[in-house]
């Protein structure tokens, strides 16, 4: 992911395997997320701790 870019990635239903995999991947590299209350916890698990 290229530094300053902003990626936003819709859940679903909240079941990671249903995330596509540039959605993933942008989670994964993330250097700073920002989620609802909605986001399982399955998905925030894919959230880098540094993040």
């Amino acid at each position: 992911m290229k530094t300053g870019q902003v990626i936003l990635v819709g859940a679903g239903p909240g079941d990671p395997e249903l995330l596509t995999i540039k959605g993933r991947k942008a989670i994964e590299s993330a250097e700073v997320v920002v989620y609802d209350r909605l986001v399982g916890q399955a998905i925030f698990d894919l959230i880098p701790p540094t993040a």
